[in-house]
């Protein structure tokens, strides 16, 4: 099936500014920044630069993710901000929900990721891939899904659905990892990025950014 971008047309979400960073709430749908072919020019990226026209992206979520992105004003905040994320010091928390209880509550998922050696845009665990970490925590439990505190301690692409497919609790409405029921349960991928904290590449003061969301609205009975 051919995919269609079809993306979000809410505008654009500011919830920190400064002279070096911004803050900006990526909708579910929307690519980070541009794809391959005309169609998908649209991204948080290009909307950013209609009103920051020298604005530098720093990291990227999964266009089916939502949550904070942070973007960098100035040539030396991109610097130091990329560096916070190589060094691994910027803290970031996400919340999904997904299928079935895990057990234990709370734990550390530690296997390896690399590319699929064969689906385009997919990622496995395997032997001989890249360390990957991601500890999570559970929130609540329901019947047959569960809302988790997720932090991950490496960036790998993927990393965190293929982790909780890893273990038998994909996420709901995962189109590339979850089966066709756990998919069926959602309106969306149900994976956001609540919380961010980093240091300010200027004063160096540790800033926290929250977004929380309503995952009960995009859950399907």
């Amino acid at each position: 099936m051919t995919f269609e971008y079809h993306p979000p047309t809410e505008p654009l979400k500011i919830i920190f500014e400064d002279k070096d960073v911004l803050g900006v709430v990526k909708p579910s749908g929307l690519l980070s920044v541009p794809g391959r072919g005309e169609d998908k020019q649209d991204s948080l990226y290009t909307r950013v630069l209609k009103q920051y026209p020298l604005a530098q992206m720093v990291h990227r979520l999964d266009m089916d993710t939502s949550g904070i992105v942070l973007v960098a004003l100035r040539r030396k905040a991109e610097r130091a901000l990329k560096s916070q994320f190589q060094a691994r010091t910027i803290q970031k928390t996400y919340q999904a929900v997904v299928s079935g209880v895990p057990n234990p509550e709370s734990d550390s998922i530690q296997v390896p990721l690399m590319a699929h050696p064969t689906l385009s845009l997919r990622h496995v665990v395997h032997e001989g891939g890249k360390t990957s970490q991601t500890d999570y925590k559970t929130v609540w439990t329901r019947v047959d899904y569960s809302l988790l505190n997720l932090f991950p301690q490496t960036g790998r692409s993927h990393q965190i659905r293929v982790h909780l497919q890893h273990i038998g609790h994909s996420i709901l409405g995962d189109r590339f990892y979850a089966s066709d029921g756990v998919i069926a349960q959602a309106s969306r991928l149900m994976l956001h990025a609540c919380e961010v904290a980093f240091e300010q590449p200027y004063s160096r003061e540790v800033i926290r950014l929250q977004v929380p969301w309503e995952p009960e609205k995009y859950l399907i009975p």
